[in-house]
């Protein structure tokens, strides 16, 4: 009887101790036509698989079961299962998807189509089209305010952020950024967006606690010895404290690290080559980098701030995405 009093009150103590368990990573390879699937703890290859033409964004449904990719040179949304890698159907996108959001709920996914200026509704479920919204030239970014109220999609010749009522498909407002924003990234309480700009290297921020979106912001990036054009902001992701944003910055191999409440640059952390999207593992212990011409994901510890592992992938990896816990 004491023994089992021990073990049991043992327990508690036994399962604090024992390590988190492991979340699959899901990295896109656009030039090599595949999803590479990586091991969170061991960072070892588990699979790569087929994923069609030109796979570039890429996000899990809420119960991880399955993953959505867009086959940008098949003008589709392809989607698989997470523990068998097949593929299950597809889904209507418009020509040339390049990046989406999916709504919380999980459905519907939201999606930039670059080469016909649309923003395209999928209802996920009933894999109908719900609406075609025009917007901008060129469109890729896309967010989803916390909310839900407002999806946010970029526009890189318009040089726009576009802001989607998500009741009527109607763009209530839009922002002037620099040139070519490629990415939107909202805070966790939906007070502030941020909106990477690939030419103008600049990140605007947003301030979304009044009536209107309104830039309040311009974060500028400086690297000794790294010439300015190099400097080009593309994927971003902020912690969800709110208090740390990291912005990839493409050629220049770097990913900064910005103090939100300064907008200050503390630190610039040396990655792979060709920078290209982020992703935290669901406790945000580590933030993965998509290196586009090292052919290789840099894992980066967040509370060191520090790269502490590059792994090789496939051809090219442009997009990365975590299975939830």
């Amino acid at each position: 009887m004491r023994l089992a009093f021990l073990s049991a009150c043992c327990l508690p103590a036994l399962l604090a101790a024992a390590p988190a368990a492991a979340n699959k990573v899901f990295v896109s390879n656009e030039r090599g036509n595949t999803v590479t699937v990586l091991d969170s703890e061991t960072w070892a290859v588990i699979e790569e698989f087929d994923a069609g033409n030109r796979p570039r964004g890429i996000t899990i449904s809420p119960d991880g079961a399955l993953l959505y990719v867009c086959a940008s040179d098949d003008d589709t949304v392809r989607v698989f299962d997470t523990e068998t890698y097949e593929e299950l159907y597809t889904l209507p996108s418009g020509p040339d998807p390049e990046l989406f959001v999916l709504h919380p709920s999980g459905s519907p996914l939201y999606i930039a189509n670059e080469d016909d200026n649309l923003v395209t509704v999928v209802d996920t479920e009933s894999h109908t089209v719900e609406a075609e919204v025009p917007v901008g030239v060129e469109p890729e970014g896309m967010a989803i305010s916390p909310d839900t109220r407002w999806v946010v999609n970029t526009s890189e010749t318009t040089n726009m952020a576009h802001f989607i009522d998500t009741g009527d498909y109607a763009i209530k407002h839009n922002v002037l950024v620099d040139q070519r924003p490629r990415y939107a990234e909202f805070t966790d309480d939906g007070k502030t967006l941020f909106v990477t700009s690939e030419i103008g290297g600049t990140v605007s921020v947003i301030d979304m606690k009044g009536d209107a979106p309104e830039l309040v912001h311009k974060i500028e990036f400086e690297v000794p010895g790294v010439l300015p054009e190099w400097l080009q902001p593309v994927g971003a992701k902020v912690t969800s404290d709110g208090k740390w944003l990291f912005v990839a910055l493409g050629p220049a191999n770097r990913i900064a690290v910005i103090d939100t409440e300064s907008y200050e640059v503390v630190k610039y952390i040396l990655v792979g080559q060709r920078v290209w999207q982020l992703a935290f593992t669901p406790d945000e212990e580590y933030l993965l980098t998509t290196n586009g011409n090292s052919n290789d994901i840099t894992v980066i510890d967040v509370a060191a701030q520090e790269a502490i592992k590059s792994v090789p992938v496939g051809q090219q990896p442009w997009g990365v995405v975590v299975a939830p816990d």
